[in-house]
């Protein structure tokens, strides 16, 4: 089988968008809300084991402030942060602060070139993929990716498989014929539940993750003059970054 299409996490795979993105856009809609949340790195850091921002308010108050009191109107609050939240990351995605990681944009500029099609499977809301790709790539640059699979588009979210399999069935493509990129332990469940091979780049965040599955795990894409580096399993013989020719020799392997 040959290589035909890449598909992307978003958050932590393409850009490093949760501690100086999503983190500081939530703490901005508690105070503007008049609530007394505060998430710092290392409390954001145990929040992101929950996928999707809602479920992660929800397990914010559940587990981190059992002294809170909920309203009648709980789940409507959080609905309405949720969307208070996406328009402070919005803001800060137009100032363009947060770059794409390294090796990314090559990347997808090599996969464009070369008739590769490319996706998109997150947990972040469509509108919050919007705002990173406009940032980093150019208003057109939501044009490169034929799906994007995000939000609440599928009832489950990671580590369920079922954002991916929503991807490959629009894009009618055997997983086999794919290849995915995560950045967390609950990225490459869900992408491995759905049988795609997966090469995952590790961030702050998610270094200790368990990766087991995952076909390689790197600090980063690379560039050709910034070798990635390889924390699990061993890099292709004569490259030391990612580019096509890399993964079609890792596809083969599969």
């Amino acid at each position: 089988m040959s290589l035909e299409a890449l598909i992307f996490d978003v958050d932590g795979t393409l850009a490093d968008t949760e501690r100086d993105g999503h983190r500081v856009a939530f703490n901005q809609a508690f105070i503007d809300a008049g609530l007394d949340w505060q998430w710092d790195v290392a409390t954001y850091g145990k929040l992101l084991a929950v996928t999707g921002g809602k479920e992660r308010m929800k397990f914010y108050v559940e587990q981190f402030r059992p002294d809170y009191q909920k309203p009648a109107d709980f789940d409507d609050m959080v609905v309405a942060l949720h969307a208070a939240k996406t328009e402070h990351y919005k803001a800060l995605m137009q100032e363009a602060r947060i770059p794409l990681r390294p090796g990314v944009e090559r990347l997808l500029r090599e996969a464009r070139e070369d008739g590769l099609r490319l996706a998109i499977a997150t947990t972040t809301t469509p509108a919050n993929v919007s705002a990173l790709l406009a940032s980093t790539l150019g208003q057109e640059g939501e044009s490169w990716f034929e799906v994007i699979g995000a939000g609440d588009i599928v009832p489950a979210k990671k580590p369920a498989p079922d954002i991916y399999h929503y991807v490959l069935d629009q894009m009618r493509l055997d997983p086999l014929d794919c290849i995915a990129f995560e950045d967390s332990e609950n990225g490459i469940l869900s992408s491995r539940g759905a049988n795609l091979q997966t090469v995952v780049t590790v961030n702050d965040y998610t270094r200790d993750h368990d990766f087991t599955g995952a076909a390689i795990v790197l600090d980063t894409l690379g560039e050709p003059d910034r070798p990635a580096k390889v924390l699990q399993d061993g890099m292709v013989d004569g490259f030391s970054f990612v580019n096509l020719d890399f993964l079609r020799e890792l596809h083969a392997r599969a």
